[in-house]
């Protein structure tokens, strides 16, 4: 069996649909369903289930893509390491930050000291809100994600710690909390924040956006969780208050919202994250550099600096358990 009759089978058995497969490959909605016959004929049995409506693996075919998936990973692994020893670290470096301030405030100089250091490998940097980070480094559209800890997910390495922040809440200019000057955890019982309910990680959203206050009192959500203008807007309408970093004001400004001190909860900390499967040494690299400059104490890892998908190297706070 080839390699890439391999991949083909695996490409189909992520997106469950030929012409979405065939996309993916850049191949023929055609070549594809060929190859899939051929395979099914050469292991004497259905891969895939067929209709008009749908297509799904049957328990043959499930066996087989788990049997096959971590050595077809190994394979790209050693080859990717291999051309990188090779030619050096190189080509284009995609990361994410869920918003700027996840980033943390020595994240511009990390990405200057990366492209000093390697000059063959850019850095772009985009903006992914939480509902869609994550998915889109699990699919090889990003290489790493400044994400809001805690995150604990056996495909993910937690890497180093970018940003530790004080907590502050977003109310619309004029809001009664704003002309206290403050707001504590349990005012939250009064108003909505935002729903990332199934957007983020349960552990990140508990984080992020308690869902009862001090006193036992559920705090409401409305609204999917969208892009910053899109959640400051909403605040900005009265609709709901926004806990976030008080950090979140060097990067953000809107003439409709006050950003002031949240009482009762911890600081928060941001961390670079990346697919275990697709480490590489640009990645590695990035969060050497990452770990030296953010400037928060234990982000460095313990170890002699080697990273790896064994996330024990790094610091406890955002490791995967």
């Amino acid at each position: 069996m080839e390699l890439r009759e391999i991949e083909i089978f695996l490409t189909l058995a992520e997106e469950l649909h030929f012409g979405r497969a065939a996309e993916r490959m850049y191949l023929s909605q055609s070549r594809v369903s060929q190859t899939i016959r051929a395979m099914e004929t050469r292991v004497g049995g259905r891969l895939f289930e067929r209709s008009s409506r749908r297509v799904r693996l049957t328990p043959l075919g499930e066996r087989l893509r788990d049997r096959l998936r971590p050595g077809f990973e190994q394979i790209h692994l050693a080859l990717a390491e291999v051309r990188e020893i090779a030619s050096g670290i190189t080509g284009v470096l995609r990361v994410s930050l869920l918003n700027f301030a996840a980033g943390g405030p020595a994240f511009s100089e990390i990405v200057r000291a990366f492209t000093t250091a390697h000059p063959g490998c850019e850095v772009v940097v985009y903006e992914a809100f939480p509902g869609e980070a994550l998915g889109r480094l699990r699919r090889a559209e990003l290489d790493a994600v400044a994400h809001w800890l805690p995150i604990r997910r056996q495909d993910l390495v937690v890497g180093p710690v970018l940003m530790r922040d004080d907590r502050a809440l977003v109310v619309r200019a004029g809001h009664p909390l704003a002309e206290r000057g403050y707001a504590t955890a349990e005012d939250l019982g009064d108003h909505h924040v935002i729903d990332a309910e199934g957007m983020v990680p349960a552990e990140t959203l508990e984080a992020l956006y308690p869902p009862l206050t001090p006193a036992g009192r559920p705090i409401g959500r409305r609204h999917r969780e969208g892009r910053m203008i899109e959640v400051l807007s909403l605040v900005a309408r009265g609709e709901i208050v926004h806990p976030t970093v008080a950090s979140l004001s060097d990067y953000y400004t809107h003439p409709g919202v006050t950003v002031i001190p949240l009482r009762g909860l911890p600081p928060l900390e941001s961390a670079l994250v990346w697919a275990a499967e697709r480490e590489t040494a640009a990645v590695r690299a990035f969060a050497e550099v990452a770990g030296r400059l953010s400037g928060v104490s234990n982000a460095w890892p313990a170890t002699d600096g080697r990273l790896s998908g064994d996330s024990s190297a790094w610091p406890a706070t955002g490791s995967p358990s």
